[in-house]
């Protein structure tokens, strides 16, 4: 009866209000309630009203408010009485409704028959050889034009990002692909999303070395981090197979003018200030005065030429690249360390542990 459904509905939305056991962004309805609920009521009325012709429910109006006043507050009064059976009955609802939103908002993959279907962002190379070819995920589109231009169209492949990816890490793989940015890195790299101990075809991996090419800042980080827990997470044999790499732009550049005709002149590329400060020690070392030459920082990709660019991040005889590996042994202890950081429920643990080893960072004032 429509009078029972809302008052006990209602009593168990009240109860998850109070004690703030929803989720955001997640509605609870009525078949949440009633999906796997059972129930015997017996009334007797006079004139009854029913819905449709089968006339499998009492829509009577008198009946419907009289039945949910009755039972909405004693229900709602035995729940504040039995607290942990209430959190239990609430934490059932919670769960149908999360299940009913993934199956309303399950998205497959783009896919196409025998032909790869690849996203339009991509910038793709010229091989085909898996084994050569290399995939840079790169911050934006004035990065991803200077790489465009910059790298070896031979092996190189380059995909933009727009805007800072989302964090994936409590995403329920059914949703994954809703996401046009995490749909363009899957379609890009030829695999679908897998647990850790899946089988996945590896042989439609599309590059050798999937690269996050990001700024040198904070941001850029910060995108890092939540490539990385797209990797981890939802491609763990990428990072099995030692296929993710971390690209090392520079901060830096030195100016050095020509001293005599034994020594021209030179730029050199320092990834951050510590290496600065060493590579201005040893210009003092080789006799070079204090303020003959110049620094200059680079305050993104897009602000790089397309040589600079090549020269520095590119060029596999000259750049450098973090691969990103993790040990089996201390697997666990890597995973408790992306719970903490990514998951939405534990900003209390995060805050703590920045007021434990935040004097350990080193502030870029630059």
């Amino acid at each position: 009866m429509a009078g029972l459904r809302e008052g006990v509905f209602n009593a168990i939305k009240n109860f998850i209000d109070h004690h703030s056991m929803g989720q955001r962004g997640l509605k609870v309805v009525p078949e949440d309630v009633w999906s796997r609920a059972s129930y015997v009521l017996s009334a007797k009325m006079l004139d009854p009203q029913f819905k449709g012709q089968v006339k499998n429910e009492l829509i009577s109006r008198d009946g419907v408010k009289l039945v949910a006043q009755m039972v909405r507050d004693p229900f709602e009064l035995w729940l504040s009485q039995h607290v942990e059976e209430g959190r239990k009955i609430a934490e059932l609802v919670i769960r149908q409704a999360m299940a009913r939103t993934r199956a309303a908002q399950k998205v497959e993959r783009r896919k196409s028959s025998g032909v790869a279907v690849l996203p339009g962002k991509l910038t793709d190379c010229a091989s085909d050889d898996p084994d050569r070819n290399e995939l840079f995920i790169v911050e934006g589109d004035s990065a991803g034009g200077s790489a465009k231009q910059a790298r070896d169209k031979e092996f190189q492949a380059v995909l933009p990002l727009k805007g800072k990816p989302k964090n994936t890490w409590q995403d329920n793989p059914d949703t994954l692909y809703s996401n046009k940015e995490i749909e363009a890195i899957a379609l890009a790299i030829g695999i679908d999303h897998h647990a850790a101990g899946d089988t996945v075809d590896m042989s439609r991996l599309r590059y050798k070395r999937v690269i996050i090419l990001a700024d040198a800042d904070v941001d850029g980080s910060h995108i890092q981090v939540l490539l990385l827990t797209l990797f981890f997470r939802h491609f763990p044999k990428l990072i099995d197979a030692v296929n993710v790499f971390v690209a090392q732009p520079p901060l830096f550049r030195i100016d050095v003018p020509a001293i005599g005709k034994g020594k021209p002149a030179r730029k050199l590329y320092a990834l951050d200030r510590q290496e600065l400060e060493g590579m201005e020690q040893k210009l003092r070392d080789e006799g070079i005065a204090e303020g003959r030459w110049a620094v200059s920082r680079f305050k993104g990709l897009g602000e790089m030429s397309p040589e600079q660019l090549w020269e520095t991040t590119l060029n596999p005889d000259t750049r450098r690249m973090l691969p990103v590996q993790w040990d089996a042994i201390n697997a666990s202890a890597d995973k408790e360390v992306f719970e903490m950081m990514m998951a939405r429920e534990n900003a209390s643990q995060r805050r703590e542990w920045m007021e434990t080893f935040g004097n350990l960072v080193d502030a870029d004032i630059s």
